[in-house]
């Protein structure tokens, strides 16, 4: 853990393999799994708790495919990525 906020709201929290990160308001941000770097799918939040984007990770680079959603749900983006560099 890295700490809290001023609020006191706990910065991020690792569990059984699954790091979470978490806005000041307590909101999920971020989460998947770890084990010292960012691996395979993880799920990013926007402020409101809307799921923004889905992605795979290798020890904290992207790799593979990329999904980022629109306030809609429906699909704004899809990138595939080649060890941090998007794939055209």
């Amino acid at each position: 853990m890295t700490g809290f906020y001023r609020s006191g709201q706990l910065k991020e929290s690792l569990e059984n393999g699954v790091k979470t990160h978490f806005f000041e308001d307590g909101t999920v941000k971020a989460s998947g799994k770890f084990n010292g770097k960012m691996q395979v799918q993880w799920h990013f939040y926007k402020k409101t708790g809307q799921l923004w984007q889905i992605g795979t990770l290798q020890n904290d680079v992207k790799q593979g495919p990329w999904i980022r959603y629109h306030t809609d749900g429906s699909i704004e983006n899809e990138m595939v990525f080649h060890q941090g560099k998007e794939v055209k």
